[in-house]
């Protein structure tokens, strides 16, 4: 991140945050995009329920890559498997609250089952947060 973009009155620590935040977050943008075409693809053979699930896990691996390579890159990492383990059990309260939201609007409200790009958006939204307290704190360490 660059200088101009980085207040002068943060720490060094509050600067690391702000900057693995918002590589976190530029990562979700590409997750979304993983996750939305997954359920457009898989949608019609399996449901948007199933699709829903299987885009999570498509996006989420996706992430957690990403994230490894980028955001975290500084940092030692242990065998990949263990941490994409690590990763998908640390954002499972992520994934309760992205995918309860996506769940509760394809079931509740009729334009996003019919468009349901919209309730993955809502549901990559509710989750972001807790995803990377999470993934900062128990994952990338």
């Amino acid at each position: 991140m660059s200088r101009f973009f980085m207040p002068l009155s943060l720490s060094p620590e509050h600067r690391l945050l702000l900057r693995q935040f918002v590589q976190f977050g530029a990562i979700g943008v590409l997750g979304f995009v993983w996750d939305a075409s997954t359920v457009y693809a898989t949608a019609p053979f399996i449901g948007l329920y199933a699709a829903g699930v299987v885009a999570y896990l498509v996006a989420a691996s996706v992430n957690w890559l990403l994230n490894r390579i980028w955001t975290y890159r500084h940092l030692s990492h242990g065998a990949m498997h263990r941490q994409w383990m690590m990763f998908l059990a640390a954002n499972g309260v992520g994934f309760v609250i992205n995918r309860g939201t996506y769940f509760a609007l394809i079931a509740m409200v009729r334009i996003c089952h019919d468009k349901p790009v919209l309730a993955v958006a809502a549901g990559a939204i509710a989750g972001m947060f807790i995803n990377f307290f999470l993934s900062r704190r128990l994952v990338f360490r």
